[in-house]
């Protein structure tokens, strides 16, 4: 279920990047950015590398500037995925960071977000994370929820799925392929009435293409930001 996709063009982490900070929610480090007192929340689950990713930062900002407070947590304890490291393959890291771990992390953060107030939490998840927003949506901790390049997720999965969901798949992605994702996409359309869901697939794009894109190519700048705001539409629809 992991492979080479899961690894390819690793961003260069930088603790400080962002217009956010780093803070403790609900008992874990999380960047966090947007205006503190809105009623809707975000929460961003980051791929392997982790909340320190810079385009994951960066994104972060963009959707806090429609009115989100967006929180990125730690779901690795300050112990990302490191590609250099041959000590530690994917494999073995994934035994410490299995994704079914991750709603034990979700879970408090989002019982934060209420506890202040927030009214409306969506989440979106990449790669790894997506497995943890599948669980969520599978237990109505969420108003909505966004998948992109999953990895991890099931038939099984997307079958208990009682929430709002999209599903942003790639063209080019081993780990959830084009007919993996046309059968999430069957799932759903038999949910219908049920349960509102979009599904789409970004023709050329490869797995990881939302947040590892070359910042210097611009149409993976392009394909990045269209799937952003596939992501944003779908949060302003069920969470404004």
């Amino acid at each position: 279920m992991s492979g080479p996709q899961c690894c390819s063009n690793p961003p260069t982490l930088n603790p400080t990047a962002g217009a956010g900070h780093v803070e403790k929610v609900g008992g874990f480090d999380s960047y966090v950015t947007g205006p503190s007192d809105s009623k809707l929340a975000v929460l961003l689950i980051a791929d392997i590398f982790g909340y320190e990713a810079p385009n994951l930062r960066k994104l972060a900002d963009k959707v806090s500037t429609a009115g989100y407070y967006v929180v990125v947590p730690d779901f690795f304890h300050g112990d990302p995925y490191v590609a250099e490291n041959a000590d530690r393959p994917l494999p073995v890291w994934l035994k410490d960071h299995g994704p079914d771990k991750g709603i034990e992390i979700a879970k408090p953060v989002i019982e934060a977000l209420k506890s202040k107030g927030v009214s409306s939490v969506g989440a979106a998840g990449f790669c790894w994370g997506a497995k943890v927003v599948v669980d969520l949506a599978k237990s109505r901790l969420i108003n909505a929820a966004v998948i992109l390049h999953p990895s991890f997720v099931s038939v099984e999965d997307i079958k208990d799925v009682d929430t709002p969901i999209s599903i942003l798949g790639a063209e080019i992605d081993k780990m959830s392929p084009p007919e993996l994702v046309k059968q999430f996409e069957q799932i759903l359309a038999a949910k219908s009435g049920k349960v509102d869901s979009f599904v789409k697939l970004f023709p050329g794009a490869a797995h990881g293409w939302t947040v590892r894109y070359n910042e210097d190519d611009p149409e993976a700048v392009k394909a990045a930001e269209e799937a952003h705001q596939d992501m944003l539409n779908w949060f302003d629809k069920y969470l404004k």
